[in-house]
């Protein structure tokens, strides 16, 4: 009675012993496998500059400093400034001075500025001194003091001094908002439209530029040219 019983542990044992040898066997590629499927996707910025470049490396001041006529192009976007700097472990943040240019032609848009902060991991772009945005798709010229750009809605908040130009069109006020996507216009600010030969103001403007319609709101004073 014995002997089978030994015989039904011993293959209980080989069995143990062969599960565990297979489990061991392939946990390395199991472990390769997660690793693998974790690792993020990696950016690769391109890089040129005419007089100079200077880094810091030290942890938590990761800091790259590029001088005359600088290029980088990173995530789609094409910048060009006299002097950038890139901060952070992964450049997140950068920062433009100096007859600055922003294309993405993807989106066939260009920007100009003096100043530019280009904040990659919100994908806004704040823009200083003599902002300037030009929608081709859309014949949109934007111009400001002061305007942020958000890449993923194509929205621009635009500030002091405001002027929107299209053909038929001209706009100043103080405060805009332009809508790419939907190609509208919403203006305050004391703003004043020159649309088609009319010319409206209004305490807020809101325009249309695909259905060509304005709307205002608070008194309103215009001059409207009949034939």
């Amino acid at each position: 009675m014995r002997r089978p019983r030994r015989a039904v542990v011993t293959v209980l044992e080989a069995a143990t012993r062969l599960a565990c040898a297979v489990l061991l066997a392939s946990a390395p590629a199991i472990a390769a496998q997660d690793e693998s499927a974790e690792e993020p996707e990696k950016t690769t910025i391109t890089i040129r500059a005419l007089d100079g470049m200077e880094t810091v490396g030290a942890k938590g001041q990761e800091r790259t400093v590029l001088r005359g006529a600088v290029q980088i192009v990173v995530d789609g976007t094409i910048i060009r400034a006299d002097r950038v700097e890139l901060f952070g472990e992964d450049h997140d943040i950068v920062l433009c001075q100096g007859a600055v240019q922003v294309i993405e032609e993807d989106e066939n848009i260009e920007i100009g500025s003096e100043h530019l902060l280009f904040d990659r991991e919100r994908s806004v772009l704040r823009i200083q001194g003599s902002a300037l945005l030009i929608d081709r798709d859309n014949e949109v010229v934007v111009k400001g003091g002061f305007m942020e750009y958000h890449q993923d809605t194509g929205e621009a908040t635009v500030q002091i001094g405001v002027r929107i130009l299209k053909p038929d069109l001209v706009s100043r006020s103080e405060f805009a908002r332009y809508r790419r996507d939907e190609n509208t216009v919403d203006l305050s600010g004391m703003p004043v439209v020159t649309y088609q030969g009319d010319e409206y103001r209004a305490m807020r403007i809101f325009i249309d530029l695909d259905r060509e319609t304005v709307r205002m709101e608070g008194e309103i004073q215009g001059t409207i040219t009949v034939s």
